[in-house]
């Protein structure tokens, strides 16, 4: 009786350590990173109705001491932002930084009590009126679901590391119901080298998690962008000029993103403090210019509905720039995904109304370029091109673009290169490994690898 049971066990643990279990594996931890994900969205969807409440319903025509009341909430939710990033500074800003470099060992994340305190500060931050993102914030969630769940079976370093790209990856298909733009922008953002097993795991997570998102939210494309008509060929030079105005202005974003970073680093005042600022901009933000709060999927989609003037897009743009950085400097949890796509609908939006207004387009045709903007300006600034126009297909739900959407998107990425603007991604991770280096002056000691690696 003993020899059968040794046989099994052998046969089990064979069974477990295999690429198969692997890719088991990261599908039940996409529908994990799936259900948090949800829960992460309703949370910021009710807070986002309830800023819509307060600034449009409960405070127009009210005494001066109800904004007074409004100040001290922003101010008390400003010091739990700050302490919670001076605690633990690893939940700052996007958080996709932070995942490169837990992946290259060159970080070191705490899930447990970074975990709750991530989904705690995205909901505050975003859902009191900061203009920032809650795609990025939902990589890093996911990679912290993953190493919970990993953590459970200690897993081998080898193994792990697939496992946390593809739960990595599937906090992204969650929050954008893209599962294949999530796919992409971890191999192609995050994964300098990649192997069938990894996109065999990211694909499986990637889609275990749209599942899950799609049961909630439905599973239409997140902008319901109507009447897409196909562009004429005669309007490509048009294209071409859109991606070279994303890049120019990409590359202003990610200097004003590198300033505002600087700014707060150079003021006085306390960390703990610190967030209390953005939020006393986003008041007379939220009354005068409400469309420049939070992360901007309204402001898009409302660019599709309303006829808005060419002076008006141009102060949506320069409003939306201005209080990102403002907003991601501070240092709070937030990312600058869905914000950056939202300043490419508005270029785009801008230059269709100016070719319109000049005859060369269509009136109906300002809607694709507000599109392609997206793509162009998300390739300008994280130089993921594929992924930029795998995202945008899959955001919009209409492949009459794609060709434009490839041009677009080369464009600004060759762009990019020709001015020699780097990935905000990459330049983020070092500006938080220079920081960690003169805070310690003390090299972390990398994660002992066990010698057991599928790749």
């Amino acid at each position: 009786m003993g020899k059968p049971k040794t046989q099994i066990e052998t046969a089990i643990r064979h069974w477990y350590s295999s690429r198969l279990a692997v890719v088991l594996e990261s599908i039940l931890i996409g529908f994990i990173v799936g259900f948090v994900i949800v829960l992460f969205r309703i949370l910021l969807s009710r807070a986002d109705t309830l800023r819509h409440w307060v600034y449009g319903i409960l405070l127009p025509g009210k005494p001066w001491y109800w904004i007074a009341g409004l100040v001290l909430a922003l101010c008390l939710v400003g010091l739990f932002l700050g302490w919670a990033a001076k605690a633990r500074p690893m939940i700052k800003g996007s958080g996709i930084p932070q995942v490169k470099g837990a992946l290259s060992r060159e970080l070191s994340l705490n899930w447990a009590p970074e975990l709750p305190l991530k989904l705690i500060t995205g909901v505050l931050g975003l859902g009191a009126g900061l203009s920032l993102g809650r795609e990025g914030p939902s990589i890093l969630i996911g990679a912290y679901v993953g190493m919970g769940v990993l953590s459970l079976f200690r897993r081998p370093y080898g193994e792990r590391k697939f496992l946390i790209t593809a739960a990595s990856a599937a906090g992204l298909s969650a929050a954008f119901n893209a599962p294949l733009a999530g796919v992409l922008f971890i191999l192609e953002e995050m994964q300098s080298s990649f192997t069938p097993l990894m996109i065999a795991c990211a694909m499986g997570a990637s889609m275990a998690a749209d599942t899950v998102a799609g049961y909630f939210f439905g599973l239409g494309p997140v902008f319901d962008f109507r009447h897409i008509t196909l562009l004429p060929i005669h309007a490509f030079p048009w294209v071409v000029l859109l991606g070279v105005l994303c890049a120019l202005l990409g590359d202003l974003f990610k200097r004003l993103l590198y300033g505002a970073l600087d700014f707060y680093d150079k003021l006085v005042i306390p960390q703990l403090i610190r967030p209390i600022l953005p939020l006393m901009v986003s008041i007379p933000l939220g009354f005068f210019l409400f469309d420049v709060t939070g992360g901007g999927h309204g402001l898009i989609e409302s660019l599709s509905d309303t006829n808005r003037t060419l002076t008006m897009v141009v102060i949506l743009l320069a409003g939306k720039l201005l209080f990102t950085v403002f907003s991601f400097g501070s240092g709070t949890s937030g990312g600058i995904f869905l914000p950056l796509l939202a300043c490419g609908a508005l270029t785009g939006a801008g230059l269709g109304k100016l070719l319109t207004g000049w005859g060369f387009i269509e009136d109906a045709q300002t809607l694709n370029f507000m599109i392609l903007g997206m793509a162009a300006f998300f390739a300008a600034v994280v130089k993921a091109p594929v992924t930029g126009i795998v995202l945008i297909l899959e955001m919009s739900g209409s492949f009459n673009h794609m060709v434009s959407l490839v041009l677009v998107a080369l464009s600004a990425f060759v762009t990019t290169d020709v001015i020699a603007s780097r990935p905000v991604y990459a330049v983020l991770l070092e500006r938080i490994l220079r920081n960690k280096k003169q805070q310690t002056n003390v090299p972390e000691k990398p994660e002992a690898d066990d010698g057991y690696d599928l790749g």
